[in-house]
């Protein structure tokens, strides 16, 4: 048996994916956990072969978390299975360790067989998204830049910027400017929605 660990904030999609890997004959969805920052102990007390992760969870994100995993050298296999499917979070994803990276409307037996093959040891990635995240080219932003555009997405000011981060406001308008620049936009916020449409936050 193919003992499968799910990590998802929804309860309901949780409940669904767990239903139909449990129709399958050889997985078995031995934990369930709705948090980031409840994985790496629900591994170590179910040791799953494979852990299902979602992006977007409180506690922790998909990637910090396979991050973590990677860290503590842990051997289980994960499969990112999101509702965004940005190219961006791909490139993220698989540079963090990441076997697979499926979206959630996947058809049951296309997910199945793909928790099949990443434990096996084979990667697993849907086709659109590798397209686009081959079209698309690797994230032009450094850390920092990623960082200011995070806090500037809600059309915060510079100066309430260069607070939450410890900057200088001067050093704050120049990050602004070269993510700017390299996203082709002309304003911040318009370079952080679409830095992050990407999956590059």
């Amino acid at each position: 048996m193919i003992k499968v660990l799910l990590a998802d904030d929804q309860a309901l999609v949780r409940g669904a994916l767990a239903a139909l890997l449990d129709l399958e004959r050889d997985i078995e969805v031995v934990a369930q956990v709705g948090r980031g920052d409840a994985v790496l102990d629900a591994v170590q007390r179910a040791q799953p072969q494979v852990c299902l992760l979602d992006i977007e969870m409180p506690g922790l994100d998909g990637i910090e978390v396979l991050e973590q995993l990677r860290e503590q050298g842990a051997r289980t296999r994960c499969l990112m299975v999101t509702t965004f499917g940005r190219p961006g979070y791909l490139r993220r994803a698989m540079d963090a360790g990441a076997c697979g990276f499926v979206v959630k409307d996947t058809p049951a037996p296309e997910l199945a067989e793909a928790v099949r093959r990443v434990d096996a040891g084979l990667r697993v990635v849907d086709p659109a998204l590798a397209t686009e995240s081959l079209i698309g080219g690797p994230n032009p932003l450094t850390d920092r830049e990623r960082e200011v555009l995070r806090q500037a997405l809600d059309g915060s000011p510079v100066q309430s910027i260069a607070g939450q981060l410890f900057l200088s406001p001067g050093t704050v308008r120049n990050y602004l400017s070269s993510a700017i620049g390299k996203t082709g936009t002309a304003t911040r916020v318009e370079a952080a929605r679409y830095a992050e449409e990407r999956g590059w936050l």
